[in-house]
C-alpha cells in the first residue's frame, strides 16, 4: 500500500505519518508539504531516512505537482490520499482570508480532480480511496447544551471555518456527481506533542516557560471538546481503510473543557500564578462552544478515545518540557511571525 498524505510536516500530519509507518509496516508513505511556518521538517526527523518515507515539497493547488504524484509518474501508483493540507489558525484567517480560500478550498479541487483521473479504473469504480480531514468549525458554535452531529447543519462562522466547509462540499460533490470515494473525518480541537506553539494548549504551555502572560480570549469560558492526537490518527486510520465512501465521521475526546479551565490547569501544572492571566478582547466571530457526537464513527468503525484528557494534557506540557530544541527550532523559522489581526481585536502572539 502506498499513501499519499498531504500536510505530512504539520501537527496532526506529522502524527499520522509517524502512526502509519510503525502500524502498518507494508505501507510506504508520501509526504506532500508546501513547509510552511506550521510545517517543520524537524516533526519528521526520526523517520527522514526510513525508506518507507518519502518527501516532496510542494503546494496541494499546484497541479503539476499533484497530478506527478497522483498519476505515477514520480513514485508508481498510489493507493490512497489522506488530505491533512491546511492554513488552519483562525487568527490568520480573519487577516487574510484569500490564503485560506487558495489552499483550503482550490487545493482540495486540484487534489480530487487528480484523484478522479488517475484513479478510475477501465473496469469501473476507482483505485484511489480519499480523506478529507476537517474540523466540527464547520458546524458553528453551540449553545450551553446538545453536540455536534453529521447530520448538524453546516454554519462556519469564520473564514477558516467557511474554506473547510466549502472543501467538504467539494468532497461531497465529487462522490455524489462521479462516484468517486471520498470519506469526511471532522474533529474537536486536537492537542499533543508537535502542536505550532501558536495555537492554545502549547501557547500557554510555552508563555509559561519564559513567564510571559498567557491571553485568554474574552471570559475565557468558551467551550472546546479537546482530543489527543494519537486517538485522532486511529481514527482517521480506521476511517481511511473502513469508512463508507460518501460518508462524515464525526471524531471527538469527550473532553468539555473552557480555555479558563485549561489555562488554570497549565498555569498550576508549570507552577504559575494567575498573575499570568490576560484577559484581551474576544476574537471576532468566535464560536462559544463545540462539542463533538461521535457515536458514528464508535459503532460502525469500532473506534473510542484512549486518552483521557486527565493523563494526556500532562504528558503533552511534559512533552514541552523535554522539547526545547524542537520549539526553538519552530519559532526561530523566518517565516514565522506574529498573527496580525483587525484593530478592533487584541492581538495574540
Amino acid at each position: 500500500m502506498q499513501l499519499l498524505i498531504t500536510g505530512g510536516l504539520g501537527f496532526i500530519g506529522s502524527n499520522l505519518v509517524r502512526y502509519l509507518l510503525n502500524t502498518h509496516p507494508d505501507y510506504t508513505i508520501i509526504n506532500l508539504d508546501a513547509v510552511t511556518y506550521a510545517g517543520h521538517p524537524e516533526n519528521l526527523f526520526a523517520v527522514t531516512n526510513n525508506p518507507r518515507y518519502k518527501f516532496v515539497k510542494g503546494r496541494i493547488e499546484d497541479p503539476n505537482v499533484v497530478n506527478d504524484i497522483v498519476s505515477g509518474k514520480r513514485f508508481g501508483a498510489i493507493d490512497g490520499i489522506i488530505n491533512l493540507a491546511a492554513e488552519s489558525h483562525v487568527d490568520r484567517s480573519i487577516s487574510d482570508p484569500a490564503v485560506f480560500v487558495q489552499t483550503n478550498v482550490m487545493g482540495t479541487q486540484v487534489l480530487l480532480e487528480a484523484a478522479y483521473k488517475h484513479g478510475k479504473l477501465p473496469t469501473g469504480g476507482f483505485r484511489i480511496k480519499y480523506v478529507q480531514v476537517s474540523t466540527d468549525e464547520v458546524y458553528g458554535s453551540l449553545g450551553p447544551t446538545g453536540l455536534f452531529t453529521e447530520e448538524t447543519p453546516l454554519a462556519a462562522n469564520s473564514p477558516y471555518s467557511a474554506s473547510k466547509a466549502a472543501a467538504d462540499l467539494l468532497c461531497r460533490a465529487y462522490f455524489h456527481t462521479f462516484g468517486f470515494p471520498a470519506v469526511i473525518t471532522r474533529c474537536s480541537n486536537n492537542y499533543g506533542p508537535y502542536q505550532h506553539p501558536e495555537k492554545l494548549i502549547p501557547l500557554f504551555i510555552t508563555n509559561c516557560f519564559v513567564n510571559k502572560q498567557v491571553p485568554v480570549y474574552g471570559d475565557g469560558l468558551n467551550v472546546r471538546d479537546w482530543l489527543h492526537v494519537e486517538d485522532h490518527c486511529r481514527a482517521i486510520d480506521l476511517a481511511f481503510h473502513k469508512g463508507q465512501a460518501g460518508e462524515v465521521y464525526n471524531i471527538g475526546g469527550n473532553n468539555e473543557r473552557t480555555n479558563m479551565q485549561i489555562t488554570q490547569l497549565v498555569l498550576k501544572e508549570l507552577g504559575k500564578g494567575p498573575e499570568l492571566i490576560k484577559y484581551v478582547e474576544d476574537r471576532l466571530g468566535h464560536d462559544r462552544r463545540y462539542a463533538i457526537d461521535s457515536t458514528k464513527i464508535q459503532n460502525e468503525l469500532g473506534w473510542k478515545p484512549i486518552h483521557t484528557f486527565e493523563t494526556g494534557i500532562y504528558q503533552t506540557i511534559a512533552w514541552y518540557k523535554t522539547n526545547q530544541s524542537w520549539l526553538n527550532a519552530v519559532t526561530k523559522q523566518p517565516d514565522f511571525a506574529p498573527v496580525v489581526v483587525p484593530v478592533t481585536t487584541a492581538t495574540v502572539v
